[in-house]
């Protein structure tokens, strides 16, 4: 499913304007070293925008900071992840604090994650 322009614009602003866990994370996500997992930040599918994406293991990694406590967010966050998974997206959640105390554990969770399901997956990438 295409992304709506208005999501997608929205999505452009985001990227340069990420979370400080986001922007820990993204440092190390972003590296394209040989055999690593390329992962997409704020990517824009359907009606939502994922924190980062890698395509090729069908894999959403959501970065839950105080946005996600507030009121009606965990029935937001539910209704999200059912649509996505209906779309063959897996989506992994991860709270900002972890990211905080150690990005570059988080990094290697998730990239041994995407590579695992990169082997497991044969499905085609939601489209943008």
């Amino acid at each position: 499913m295409r992304a709506p322009a208005r999501t997608i614009a929205t999505a452009r602003k985001l990227r340069k304007n990420l979370s400080l866990p986001e922007a820990l994370l993204w440092a190390r996500l972003k590296r394209r070293e040989a055999g690593a997992p390329i992962f997409r930040r704020q990517h824009p599918v359907g009606p939502y925008i994922l924190d980062f994406y890698c395509a090729k293991a069908t894999l959403a990694v959501e970065i839950d900071g105080l946005a996600h406590d507030g009121a009606g967010a965990p029935e937001r966050d539910a209704r999200r992840d059912a649509w996505l998974t209906g779309q063959g997206v897996t989506v992994v959640r991860i709270p900002a604090a972890d990211v905080l105390r150690s990005a570059d554990d988080a990094a290697d969770a998730i990239a041994r994650l995407a590579i695992s399901r990169r082997v497991e997956s044969a499905a085609p990438p939601p489209p943008r």
